[in-house]
């Protein structure tokens, strides 16, 4: 198959492309290698990549139809995989028309794209955010969805809507996927399991929002990979699916993880909670199980382990750079 990626550069991306690539398809990667993190990384990402002959790297927005235009004109594409957002629950409270912007305005753009060239088959990028703050635990695909806690959420939930608007109208086979917080090699460095991990090595305090007992259903990003390969491959029609690791961890049992897989203890700078944030997140995967046949396999206390040994090979190769 041919695909565009879009968001490619990025820690989901990136880790996705490379496993595209190596079961036969062609790669074509759209990402503005924007400032919320350091363009640097993500330059780094997709160059793990350029030199292979059925990956090809394009930098531009998804907002710029012209350009988006133009790909479609150049590659016969099979389907799309859209990763591409301004990503963060936080930030987003600060700007939310540039969250708009991008993840609602810059979907519709790709889906004019697609009806205008006859491409009928996209794996979107959802969040479990769009739940919002629920009492009702696991999350399922039928729970209601309509109080988000943030513009990030919200923007999502929006972009869910217009694909199942595309799928009523022109028949696209779409699915919507809840990713529950992501975690892994490439990790953007603004995530927790990042800032803890750097910080925790470094012997300096983490920020921690709240009493601990926040909790997320973290999913190891291989995992999360698996999930849309496996979605691309039964893609027919309209689906939300929740991909999760389905075992949450409370924030203070994670930090205590991470203390253990990085081998000291960390210092705690506590902090009120943030707006936007929600108390805790939980995927009921049985709809992805029966569906794509989704099985995560990674439990958090290996996935951290991993993680926190990429990190420290990272750092080592950095030191010998410099």
């Amino acid at each position: 198959m041919t695909i565009l990626l879009t968001g490619g550069a990025g820690f989901i991306g990136s880790n996705l492309a490379k496993q595209l690539l190596e079961e036969g398809h062609q790669v074509i990667c759209l990402d503005n290698l924007d400032s919320y993190y350091a363009p640097d990384i993500k330059w780094k990402n997709v160059q793990q990549t350029l030199s292979i002959p059925a990956y090809h790297f394009h930098q531009g927005d998804i907002r710029d139809s012209d350009l988006v235009d133009t790909l479609f004109q150049t590659y016969a594409f099979d389907a799309v995989i859209h990763l591409a957002a301004r990503a963060g629950v936080r930030p987003s409270v600060q700007d939310p028309a540039l969250y708009y912007d991008v993840n609602v305005n810059g979907t519709l753009t790709l889906l004019q794209a697609m009806q205008r060239f006859g491409v009928t088959k996209m794996v979107f990028a959802s969040s479990s955010s769009v739940y919002g703050d629920s009492p009702q635990v696991p999350f399922t695909e039928t729970d209601s969805a309509d109080r988000p806690l943030s513009p990030y959420a919200a923007s999502k939930r929006a972009a869910e809507l217009l694909c199942h608007t595309f799928h009523n109208l022109y028949s696209f086979d779409i699915f919507c996927l809840r990713f529950f917080t992501v975690y892994g090699p490439l990790q953007r460095p603004e995530m927790a399991i990042s800032q803890f991990t750097e910080s925790i090595l470094n012997g300096q305090a983490i920020n921690v929002f709240g009493d601990g007992s926040t909790a997320r259903d973290y999913t190891y990003v291989d995992d999360i990979v698996s999930g849309i390969i496996q979605s691309l491959k039964n893609l027919k029609g309209y689906e939300v699916l929740n991909i999760g690791g389905a075992d949450p961890i409370s924030l203070a049992n994670l930090i205590r993880v991470i203390e253990q897989a990085v081998g000291q203890t960390a210092l705690i700078n506590r902090l009120p909670m943030q707006p936007g944030d929600v108390q805790q997140t939980y995927a009921d995967i049985r709809k992805a199980t029966q569906l794509i046949d989704y099985h995560p396999s990674v439990r958090v206390e290996d996935g951290i382990q991993r993680f926190v040994d990429w990190f420290r090979s990272r750092q080592d190769a950095d030191l010998v750079m410099k």
